[in-house]
């Protein structure tokens, strides 16, 4: 580092740069611990969720062993998992958007009572599943981003700015001795004048 006024002129600049940009910084990693915070709580919902709805498919169980039951299978056999995609804090985070099944194919008139009620608590059941895996996913994209950014508020607070501050200081300390030097040596060579002119 050079001990110059356009050294201290780029120390100050680069100061409050980084000073504007550490709010913003920090404002961030706050809406990301928010969303994580949002997400784990939105997980735990559903796996409360996930378990009422496995408990009422239970009552089913005993009727899967039927010979209708390859028509439930079939019903809810699932060929896509549709997310669409939000961007919060400058991320894409995944939402939940809908599941494609296979097309029924069984006869309504010629299937067991049941089979419409195991169809529908299947399907309540897998759909929210395939929720807890998508939020799943959103919390980890979340928490990636939230560590990234906890590094750079970090590196702003704790590093940048404290070394900017120093940097600084040590430019103007050097250069204000340079300057009572400087003042000190033409009051001598002013003396020296006066004395010469005098004698």
């Amino acid at each position: 580092m050079k001990l110059t006024k356009t050294e201290l002129r780029s120390e100050q600049l680069k100061l409050g740069q980084l000073q504007k940009y550490l709010p913003t910084l920090q404002l961030k990693k706050a809406l990301l611990q928010l969303e994580v915070n949002t997400a784990q709580v939105e997980i735990e919902e559903l796996k409360v969720q996930y378990h009422g709805l496995e408990e009422k498919v239970a009552h089913y169980a005993s009727l899967l062993s039927d010979s209708e039951a390859s028509d439930l299978f079939s019903a809810i056999e699932i060929l896509d998992v549709k997310k669409r995609y939000e961007n919060i804090a400058g991320i894409d985070i995944p939402h939940f958007d809908g599941i494609v099944y296979k097309e029924e194919t069984y006869s309504l008139f010629d299937s067991p009572v049941w089979i419409e009620s195991a169809i529908a608590g299947m399907k309540h059941l897998l759909t929210c599943r395939e929720k807890i895996k998508i939020v799943k996913e959103k919390k980890r994209v979340l928490e990636k981003e939230l560590r990234e950014v906890s590094i750079r508020v970090n590196l702003f607070e704790k590093i940048l700015i404290p070394r900017a501050v120093e940097n600084i200081k040590k430019i103007k300390i050097f250069l204000g001795d340079q300057q009572l030097a400087a003042i000190s040596q033409a009051k001598v060579a002013k003396q020296k004048i006066l004395m010469r002119n005098s004698a």
